[in-house]
């Protein structure tokens, strides 16, 4: 198959909003792919390359000089493995053989595919397929149940992977594919919840919602392993974790919970100083302490499929209470208010109410597991900012913030604010955004849809201002989130479930 075929779906995509077209077109090409060729044009068509980062920045692509090939010749095998030599290029002389691995493959593509490449190596192919529109487009090409691709992809975590899996060998071979420890597991998400009242259910658990970072934690023997909820491993900057992992009465397990930075009294850090302990400048003196929800799996027993009430059981028996989320099983109203106000008493930021029933299922899952907090807050995309004026002269203040879209399309516009900026976030913001910047005009620099903040707000309102009829009521910047990607941004769909009024 061509990369022209690729190209040609990634931009068919990229012209629908329907979810059914961008999911029916994908279909179409892995079901024409070659067995060999579905991992890489499911990895393109996610937006991502199935190498990794390559370290091919925007400054090194805008400095290629290929002129377009006139006829469309690139093979996806052929592509993909210029694309293993680039990320196996190191060392001495890894300079002048990168350059002209790139030269060879611009070269080669077309005038389309070349704009294809330079976005997709650049990490800005923002064509609208994102992971559910993946998945489903890999069940209807496979021509087997969505809900067995998505439990596929949620124990290898990978999607050309799962994708290959589903079209070789369909439902038996995607059946087949088990947890293993030392493997990350795609997490399971807490959706937006509106009111502690209307989470509650006769069979659910309410527990504190952590100020933290999520954590995955594998043991298998002596051996622990650590990753973030990206699935980017952090086992060697987190030797406390390891330590108290190590120690538990067990031979394998695979624990799910957060992680957070503690004063000498017992109250959460700043958020800051908790992911500081993630970053390349990691501060020794910021101590983490785990807090774990789930057990995913005991000492060769599988457990992601068991009623959480099962799976609690299990971990309340292998962990000391230190190390367990608090909280409270069934509760009435007045003891899940309890909660609520023991977890803000503490500094944290309110609870989680799961239902005791739900198995682990990667991604949100509607009502089956629910975040409330007394403010409103959501996770949004960074669209750009505008320069500031007076006192704010000269730095990047105004933030336009983006919803993602449900149905994989680019990030919608729901509201900008300048509301909670210190100097010193100004000061990041001006030194940061222009690293990311795609565009300038008129006062405005257009970033590339990478940067999550959360942002806190009053609730939502209908407006005409926005194509998407509704924006942010009172918005304001509490924090930005550098362990979350896009994907992990709400969608418009949270921000339209709090207008007021409850439309």
């Amino acid at each position: 198959m061509l990369l022209a075929e690729v190209v040609a779906v990634s931009a068919a995509v990229g012209a629908t909003r329907a979810r059914s077209a961008k999911s029916a077109a994908i279909a179409a090409l892995l079901r024409a792919a070659e067995p060999d060729e579905v991992p890489a044009a499911a990895s393109w068509l996610s937006g991502e390359l199935r190498q990794g980062r390559l370290g091919t920045g925007w400054r090194t692509l805008a400095g290629l000089d290929a002129g377009p090939a006139a006829e469309p010749t690139l093979a996806i095998r052929r592509v993909d493995a210029l694309l293993d030599d680039l990320a196996a290029t190191s060392g001495a002389g890894s300079t002048r053989r990168r350059a002209e691995l790139l030269a060879e493959l611009f070269g080669a593509a077309t005038a389309e595919e070349q704009r294809f490449l330079r976005s997709l190596l650049g990490g800005e192919l923002r064509q609208g397929a994102l992971e559910g529109v993946m998945l489903e487009a890999v069940a209807a090409a496979a021509g087997v149940p969505a809900a067995d691709v998505r439990r596929a992809f949620m124990l290898s975590g990978r999607l050309p992977e799962t994708a290959a899996t589903a079209l070789s060998g369909g439902v038996e071979a995607l059946r087949a594919v088990r947890l293993r420890v030392g493997r990350p597991v795609r997490p399971m998400l807490a959706s937006p919840g509106n009111s502690l009242e209307a989470a509650l259910g006769p069979d659910v658990v309410v527990e504190h919602k952590l100020d933290g970072a999520r954590i995955q934690v594998h043991r298998d023997g002596d051996e622990v392993r650590v990753w973030t909820r990206t699935l980017r491993e952090v086992t060697a900057g987190v030797p406390e974790l390891v330590a108290r992992v190590r120690a538990l009465p067990c031979r394998t397990a695979i624990l799910d919970g957060e992680t957070l930075a503690l004063d000498d009294d017992g109250r959460p850090r700043a958020f800051q100083d908790t992911m500081s302990r993630f970053g390349s400048d990691a501060d020794p003196d910021v101590l983490l302490s785990p807090f774990f929800f789930d057990l995913l799996h005991l000492d060769g027993r599988d457990l992601v499929d068991e009623p959480l009430h099962v799976r609690l059981d299990a971990l309340a028996a292998l962990l000391p209470p230190e190390l367990r989320m608090p909280g409270t099983r069934r509760p009435t109203a007045e003891q899940a208010a309890a909660v609520l106000d023991d977890a803000l008493a503490a500094g944290h930021e309110g609870v989680v109410v799961k239902a005791l029933d739900a198995p682990y299922a990667a991604g949100r899952r509607g009502r089956a597991w629910q975040k409330v907090k007394p403010v409103h807050t959501l996770d949004l995309v960074v669209l750009g900012a505008e320069w500031g004026y007076g006192r704010r002269t000269g730095s990047l203040s105004n933030i336009h913030l983006g919803a993602r879209d449900p149905d994989g399309g680019e990030p919608v516009m729901v509201g900008k604010t300048f509301k909670g900026m210190t100097d010193e976030l100004l000061a990041w913001q001006t030194a940061t955004f222009p690293a990311y910047a795609r565009a300038e005009e008129r006062g405005t620099v257009y970033l590339r849809p990478e940067l999550v903040v959360e942002i806190a707000l009053d609730g939502a309102q209908r407006s005409t201002r926005y194509p998407c009829g509704v924006a942010l009521r009172f918005a304001r910047v509490l924090r930005y989130r550098p362990d979350k990607t896009a994907a992990d941004a709400d969608t418009l769909d949270a921000v339209r479930a709090l207008l007021t009024g409850g439309a």
